[in-house]
């Protein structure tokens, strides 16, 4: 009988012990994700940009006085030498006063030559004692006079002169005609702009772009293709970009030094192709990133312990399947890149370190 009690008291023993061990709770499996070791590289960046080729120097010519247009010399396309005419307006007002600034002149000289023989004659006498000072001092003073009417008359005459010659408008260089703003028959008004001339030498590509497309410096040359031709490459190298803002478009022109040895016609469409200095960044992958408090955020694993926190970055910009960080993540730290949508703060994570891309 104390044997039966024995067995049966070890039994009951072992079966409480089994099933102690069955109602105690496993541990939970840590959450495997995919994660990177943040370093940070060179990021190389650029940007492709559209405009058009213009001439270095182009001028708008007009005339410099007003009257009807009475002659037309060029068309828009043509190609003209330095000085020669373009168009020209009636002169018969300017041939007029040509004629009046004539005719004062040889008053002024007709009455400056009898000042003179009056002057000439008071001096022959004064040395001679036939008349007095004042009778000199006073064909002195006429003759002092009548030279001053001289020098205004022939000045007035000489302005004239140059007025017949602005009724015919000239070429200021070599170059292209293109642009025409009047015709035979109209009206010009001084300084209205009836020609415009592209002239001979170098050229430039000019962009419109936005401001930010040119904050950072330029990594040395760029390039140029024309759209007809995009085998066609051209280096080039930005020369000048505009201080201001264009108040209509609201961007900056920038103008690009094309040789002008390069076979690009005036007004054709390019392309402009060029890279940013390279700079170290951290970029992670496009599933890294998260929200927290509505902000951007990304997983921090603690390696120590495993566990995950969330913490709140600055996007210095967005790549193509990937993204800069500004601030908010250091060197050598690990985030997750894999997994991130289900987890929650000092979870214990599993993972296996791969260096970020």
């Amino acid at each position: 009988m104390r044997t039966i009690l024995i067995a049966t008291a070890v039994v009951c023993a072992i079966g409480l012990g089994s099933c102690s061990d069955e109602s105690r709770p496993a541990e939970p499996t840590p959450r495997q994700v995919g994660v990177v070791v943040a370093k940070p590289e060179p990021l190389v960046q650029g940007g492709a940009i559209t405009g058009e080729v213009r001439a270095r120097v182009q001028s708008d010519l007009s005339f410099r006085v007003s009257g009807k247009i009475i002659e037309r010399l060029v068309e828009v396309g043509q190609t003209v030498k330095s000085g020669q005419l373009l168009a020209r307006i009636d002169p018969e007002e300017q041939k007029a006063d040509l004629d009046v600034a004539a005719a004062n002149l040889q008053s002024a000289e007709a009455q400056q030559t009898q000042a003179q023989l009056a002057f000439d004659r008071q001096q022959s006498l004064f040395r001679t004692q036939v008349t007095t000072r004042a009778a000199l001092d006073q064909a002195q003073e006429a003759l002092l006079t009548a030279q001053a009417s001289t020098k205004s008359a022939q000045a007035l005459f000489e302005t004239a002169q140059d007025t017949l010659s602005y009724t015919e408008l000239k070429a200021d260089a070599d170059g292209v005609i293109t642009a025409r703003n009047a015709e035979v028959g109209q009206v010009a008004q001084a300084a209205q702009v009836v020609f415009t001339l592209a002239h001979d030498g170098d050229r430039d590509a000019v962009f419109e772009v936005v401001e930010s497309a040119f904050l950072r410096p330029i990594d040395g040359d760029g390039t140029v293709t024309l759209l007809s031709d995009p085998t066609q490459k051209i280096t080039a190298k930005v020369r000048e970009i505009s201080p201001t803002i264009d108040s209509a478009t609201g961007t900056i022109k920038v103008k690009v030094a094309i040789s002008s040895d390069a076979p690009v016609p005036l007004g054709a469409p390019v392309v402009g192709r060029f890279n940013y200095l390279a700079q170290d960044v951290i970029q992670l992958p496009w599933s890294a990133m998260t929200s927290k408090d509505g902000k951007p955020a990304v997983w921090i694993v603690d390696p120590a312990s495993s566990t995950v926190s969330a913490r709140t970055i600055d996007v210095a910009g967005y790549e193509t399947g990937s993204f800069v960080v500004k601030s908010g993540v250091s060197a050598g730290e690990v985030v997750v890149t894999d997994g991130t949508k289900f987890l929650r703060p000092g979870e214990i994570v599993s993972y296996v370190k791969e260096a970020s891309k």
